[in-house]
C-alpha cells in the first residue's frame, strides 16, 4: 500500500530542493553562459529573469504540492481526469532525465577514482574519448566502456538506497549531509582558485560586460534558458518535495532560500572556474579563448589537463573538485527520480520500497545502454531533445492549467499564511501571461534550432524517446490499479 510521506523538518525540504536544483549545470554550464553572453551585464538579465520567472513558478510548483498533498499524476487528474496524461508524459521525460544523468555522473566517478594517481595521462583528450565518454563515431557503438559501465551499476544500487527509504529517513537525511559537504568543498575550491597566479586574469575575462548585448533577444533567451534548467522549474520535482511539507509551512520564505542558495552557488562557482582557467592561461601561455568551454569538456578535458601543471595542490583539488560534482550529482538524481517514484507508488497502489527498486532496476539497464563507445554522444542528443523539445512546452501547460482552469485565487490565502513575501495581482499576471508567452518562444526558437541541425541518427533517437513516452504514459494513464 502506498503512503504519502512527509519531511521531518522545514530544514530537510530545503536541503533537499537546493540538491535538486544545484547540480552539474551550476557548475560547469554556467560560468560559460555568463562569459559567452556579455559578461558582467549578463547579471541584469539573469536577475530579471530570477524575478520574473524562477520565483514566481517555484512558488506556483510550493503552492500546488503542499495544496494538494498527492503525486503529480493525481494532481492533474483531481483537476481533469483528461489532464493525467499531460503529468505522465512529463515525469516519463523527467525519469529519462535521471538514466542519462546517472551516465554523466558515472564519468564523474570514474574521474574521481582516477584523480588519486592522475590515471587520465597528459593526453585528457584521449582518455575521455576512449576511457569515459566514447566519441561520435558510430562504429564505436559495438563495445562497452568498461569503466563507466562498472560506476553506472554501483551508483544506481547508491541511489536505491536512499531512495528506497521514507523521504525523511532516505533523501532527507543524505541530503542534510551531502548538500553542506558540498558548499564546504565548492567553498575550499573557489577561495584557493582566487589565490592563484592568473587569477585576476580569468575574473577580469569573466566579468568585462558588453553592454550592447543587452540589446540582443538571445541573450534575454539565454538569461530565462538558465533559470529554468538551473532550477530544475517545472519538473514536478518541487511540487512532489512541497507534498511532503508538514503544515503551517513558510511556503514563499522557502522558494527565496532555495533561489538564493542556487545562485550564490553558481556565481561563486563560476569565478572559481574562471580563475583556474586563468592560472592556467598565466601558467602555461595558453590563450583564455582556447581554454573556455562547457559541460564535459570544461570538466573532463581541461580541468584535468590544469590539474597535471598545478604541481601538489592538483593532488588536492582533483578530487576534491570530482567529489564536489559527484555529491551535486547524487543530490539532483534524487530529485530528478522523486516524481515518477512518488506518481508510480501512488498510481500501482504499492509500496515506495517496490517502487524504488522497480525503477531503479529499469533506470539501471536503460544507462547501462549509454555506456557504449558512443556515450556521450547518445547522452548530448538525449539531453538536448529531453530539455528543448519535452520539459520546456510542459511547464507552460502547467501554468495554463494551474492558471487558467484551475485557478490561481486558490493559492493565494496559502501561500500569504505563513511566509513573508506576499503575492497577489502581479503574480497571477506572470503565471498566466508572461510565462506561457515567453516559454512557447522559447519552444519554438529551441525546435526549429534543434531539428535544423539534426542528423538522421539524432532524429531516430529523438523518435524512440518520443514514442516510448507516450506508450508509457497513455498505458499508465489507463492501467486501474486494485486495492
Amino acid at each position: 500500500m502506498s503512503e504519502h510521506g512527509q519531511w521531518d523538518s522545514s530544514l530537510s525540504f530545503i536541503f533537499a530542493m537546493i540538491g535538486a536544483a544545484v547540480g552539474l549545470g551550476n557548475i560547469w554550464r554556467f560560468s560559460y553562459v555568463l562569459y559567452s553572453n556579455g559578461g558582467g551585464s549578463f547579471f541584469i538579465p539573469y536577475l530579471i529573469a530570477i524575478a520574473m520567472m524562477g520565483i514566481p513558478f517555484l512558488i506556483l510548483e510550493y503552492a500546488v504540492g503542499f495544496s494538494f498533498k498527492d503525486s503529480f499524476s493525481n494532481i492533474l487528474k483531481k483537476i481533469n481526469p483528461k489532464y493525467e496524461i499531460i503529468a505522465w508524459i512529463l515525469v516519463s521525460f523527467v525519469f529519462i532525465v535521471v538514466i542519462y544523468y546517472m551516465v554523466i555522473l558515472s564519468w564523474d566517478l570514474v574521474y574521481l577514482l582516477s584523480s588519486f594517481t592522475f590515471g587520465w595521462g597528459t593526453d585528457t583528450v584521449s582518455y575521455f574519448t576512449h576511457t569515459v565518454g566514447g566519441s561520435s563515431n558510430l562504429e564505436s557503438a559495438g563495445f562497452l566502456l568498461i569503466p563507466t559501465t562498472v560506476c553506472v551499476a554501483l551508483l544506481w544500487v547508491v541511489l536505491w538506497f536512499i531512495s528506497h527509504k521514507d523521504v525523511d529517513q532516505g533523501i532527507g537525511k543524505f541530503s542534510k549531509v551531502l548538500i553542506p559537504a558540498l558548499f564546504v568543498i565548492m567553498g575550499f575550491i573557489i577561495i584557493y582558485a582566487l589565490t592563484l597566479p592568473g587569477a585576476g586574469i580569468g575574473i577580469n575575462t569573466l566579468l568585462t560586460p558588453d553592454w550592447s548585448k543587452l540589446l540582443d533577444v538571445n541573450i534575454w533567451l539565454a538569461a530565462f534558458a538558465q533559470i529554468i534548467f538551473s532550477l530544475s522549474m517545472g519538473q514536478a520535482i518541487a511540487v512532489t518535495y512541497a507534498s511532503y511539507l508538514p503544515e503551517n509551512s513558510r511556503l514563499t520564505d522557502n522558494v527565496l532560500i532555495v533561489v538564493a542558495s542556487n545562485s550564490l552557488f553558481e556565481i561563486c562557482t563560476a569565478f572559481g572556474v574562471f580563475s583556474i582557467l586563468g592560472y592556467m592561461s598565466h601558467t602555461a601561455g595558453t590563450p583564455m579563448i582556447q581554454l573556455i568551454t562547457e559541460g564535459t569538456g570544461l570538466i573532463f578535458i581541461v580541468f584535468p589537463m590544469i590539474f597535471n601543471i598545478m604541481g601538489p595542490i592538483g593532488r588536492v583539488l582533483a578530487p576534491l573538485l570530482f567529489l564536489a560534482i559527484l555529491f551535486a550529482g547524487i543530490t539532483s538524481a534524487l530529485g530528478f527520480l522523486e516524481p515518477m517514484l512518488n506518481s508510480l507508488s501512488v498510481k500501482l497502489n504499492m509500496s515506495r520500497k517496490k517502487a524504488a527498486t522497480i525503477l531503479s532496476i529499469i533506470g539501471c539497464i536503460f544507462s547501462l545502454m549509454l555506456t557504449t563507445g558512443i556515450s556521450s554522444y547518445l547522452v548530448g542528443i538525449i539531453d538536448s531533445f529531453v530539455n528543448e523539445f519535452g520539459i520546456l512546452i510542459l511547464i507552460g501547460v502547467q501554468c495554463i492549467i494551474f492558471g487558467w482552469f484551475y485557478g490561481l485565487d486558490k493559492f493565494i490565502p496559502i501561500l500569504n499564511e505563513n511566509g513573508h513575501l506576499k503575492v497577489g495581482t502581479l503574480w497571477k499576471a506572470v503565471i498566466k501571461y508572461i510565462l506561457p508567452i515567453f516559454l512557447i518562444i522559447i519552444w519554438v526558437i529551441g525546435i526549429v534550432k534543434l531539428f535544423g541541425d539534426a542528423e538522421p541518427f539524432e532524429l531516430m533517437i529523438d523518435t524512440i524517446i518520443i514514442v516510448a513516452v507516450l506508450v508509457v504514459s497513455f498505458a499508465l494513464t489507463k492501467y486501474k490499479a486494485t486495492n
